[in-house]
């Protein structure tokens, strides 16, 4: 269980390091997503669970060779996006046959499921399916209930598609409360199969000694003192013109500000040319910093060490992965009021929250944090921020949770889990200098 802001999580580690040994996991990365996988992946492989770590070129690294008990599997190879559509349609379909052959012969019984792969619909029923058929427990990590209402495209077949296979999955993980009420709710998931777990704060991507003003000098930023940074994949529903708006608000008041924008869109539709066509002056007039591709690994520390604010202007989200990254580099971050954001967001401590798409009260919430506090004091509170992330969000607390539901799996022939299997046994202390100064209750950001 997850209590707010609480020190959460009781396992009896003991028990856990005897019963993950039950048998083998295959964990089922879909091949993309390398910092929740590499997470998760590596924090079981700590724990002393046998994997068969079924990933890509991507998550391909070094700790997953040559140890006892893991067993890397590439079985989808190389994800470059520059290949020919044939060549892309060739390497899916020759990873799906090699997947249905490896699970045929498969030794685990349970298969964990972080990611569906790029079929959702075949993934979701037929491959479900044939994984029942072989009697594996499946347990499933839902990092959006369902997608396609945040990217508006939800249809009938979408959720009857999603319907089966929350209904085939044994266990269910979320990360929130909220998606957990939902999956029983919408879709009939009886709450004794849904944990909810934390979302593994990332720990893939480097994080060396570079400081704020190298950092800011690499990106040509020179002595801007207010930097505000949008990351991640550009896509409709990240709000990026809320953003964009008002940041222009700001600079009618200053011109300290600069703004960047960093991330590959999801495709170069209608959408994403309007946003290129709206700042290619303030691009042209070095106001706004656009690197619109994926950015590296190796290359991202660069843009949260040179940012002194992350926003999330989003409408919709169930929860953020770059929220976690933000607070991995001590970042506060302002994010819109949608989803499971503000269960994340001190006010004041680690950030602040805005009403979703309105762009008058995110430049104030701006202008405010950078009048705050927090601001002033950002050179010392970022590792305040960052111990306080990775207390709540360590990936020794998400694989603690996980191998008890492993364990439970490898045990009830049903492959149900009831309030009582998952009971109280193991507190998990938060070092104090996580707790200061960030121990009240969320307080309402005032105007």
């Amino acid at each position: 269980m997850i209590k707010d802001q609480a020190d959460a999580v009781r396992v009896d580690d003991s028990r856990l390091s005897r019963e993950a040994h039950h048998g083998a996991i295959a964990l089922l990365t879909g091949g993309g997503d390398r910092p929740y996988a590499y997470g998760m992946a590596t924090a079981l492989i700590s724990k002393g669970v046998p994997l068969d770590l079924i990933g890509s070129d991507e998550l391909d690294c070094p700790e997953f060779h040559n140890r006892p008990g893991v067993n890397f599997l590439n079985l989808r190879g190389d994800q470059r996006f520059d290949a020919g559509l044939g060549r892309k349609a060739f390497r899916i379909l020759a990873y799906y046959a090699k997947l249905i052959r490896y699970v045929g012969t498969a030794k685990p019984k349970i298969f964990h499921i972080l990611w569906n792969n790029k079929f959702e619909f075949f993934d979701r029923t037929l491959l479900m399916a044939y994984y029942r058929r072989l009697d594996k427990k499946i347990v499933l990590t839902v990092h959006n209930v369902n997608a396609a209402i945040r990217d508006r495209k939800d249809t009938l077949f979408n959720r009857f598609t999603l319907r089966i296979q929350y209904r085939l999955a044994d266990h269910i993980f979320v990360h929130t409360e909220k998606m957990k009420l939902e999956l029983t709710a919408e879709y009939g998931v009886p709450a004794s199969r849904v944990t909810v777990i934390p979302f593994g704060i990332n720990n893939a991507v480097p994080n060396t000694g570079l400081n704020s003003g190298e950092a800011k000098q690499r990106l040509g930023l020179g002595g801007t003192k207010k930097t505000i940074l949008f990351f991640g994949s550009l896509a409709p529903y990240k709000g990026i013109e809320y953003l964009i708006a008002a940041f222009r608000q700001l600079l009618r008041r200053s011109d300290q500000y600069r703004l960047v924008i960093a991330g590959s869109p999801d495709i170069y539709d209608k959408y994403w040319r309007s946003i290129r066509e709206d700042i290619r002056e303030d691009v042209q007039q070095g106001r706004v910093l656009l690197v619109d591709e994926f950015i590296p690994d190796e290359e991202t520390e660069v843009y949260f060490k040179a940012a002194d604010v992350l926003v999330l202007p989003y409408r919709h989200i169930y929860q953020s992965g770059v929220l976690f990254l933000g607070h991995s580099f001590g970042l506060p971050v302002i994010a819109a009021d949608v989803g499971s954001l503000k269960d994340d967001i001190v006010e004041g401590q680690t950030g602040f929250l805005f009403r979703s798409e309105d762009t008058d009260d995110l430049a104030r919430t701006l202008e405010d944090y950078f009048g705050s506090d927090l601001y002033a004091q950002l050179a010392s509170r970022r590792a305040q921020i960052r111990n306080y992330a990775t207390a709540r969000h360590s990936w020794d607390v998400v694989s603690r949770i996980t191998t008890k539901v492993y364990a439970t799996l490898a045990d009830d022939s049903r492959g149900l889990m009831t309030p009582a299997m998952l009971g109280d046994t193991v507190e998990v202390k938060l070092p104090a200098e996580a707790s200061m100064p960030f121990g009240q209750k969320h307080q309402k950001h005032a105007r």
